[in-house]
């Protein structure tokens, strides 16, 4: 059984923290701001945020694959839920034009976007508009390209360092005469 170890400690309360506080930013921002009355502006932020998350998690997927830094694996666990909270956001700000059916609060947002990752579709909430279609589209690729890409080298990294554990605690003995040994005649010992 694994051990809880100060740095395992301090990795999951990072993670759980990061998504603390990406939940609270979430349901705090005032997105008002965005919409129908901006729609100019509302993409362009919506495109810059999933620009800059792409080269994030590019940069965060390979330095978990080439195990370099300190704890890459904590900060792509954060991009992750971030790039959650991004097309909640996104799907929220979507729902105040008409562009979805059954999506009327920011906990639906996140609920779809969730269900839309884990490609579930229970149906109950649809996108209905265009524009609310091609935000959909543009998940599921972003789902099997970047996060699946980010998900799959954290898997193996997390994999290769429990073998790697394994593997020490299972060392071979140390080299040496065994316990039971008798000397060779005509040795010293």
């Amino acid at each position: 059984m694994e051990t809880w170890t100060p740095k395992l400690i301090r990795g999951v309360a990072s993670v759980v923290g990061g998504f603390a506080a990406l939940m609270i930013g979430y349901f705090t921002l005032p997105l008002d701001f965005f919409g129908p009355e901006r729609p100019a502006l509302s993409w362009i932020v919506f495109g810059t945020a999933l620009t800059v998350l792409t080269v994030l998690l590019l940069r965060k997927t390979l330095q978990v694959l080439t195990q370099v830094g300190g704890r890459p694996g904590v900060g792509l666990a954060f991009l992750i839920m971030l790039s959650m909270v991004t097309f909640s956001a996104g799907y929220f700000v979507l729902s105040r034009d008409n562009q979805f059916d059954g999506l009327h609060t920011r906990l639906d947002a996140f609920y779809f976007t969730v269900i839309t990752l884990s490609t579930v579709g229970y149906g109950d909430i649809t996108p209905s508009g265009d524009e609310a279609r091609v935000v959909v589209i543009l998940q599921i690729f972003y789902n099997f390209v970047f996060l699946a890409a980010a998900a799959g080298s954290l898997s193996n990294r997390v994999r290769s360092q429990i073998s790697a554990r394994a593997r020490g605690s299972r060392r071979p003995p140390e080299p040496g005469p065994e316990p039971d040994a008798k000397p060779e005649p005509g040795s010293d010992g």
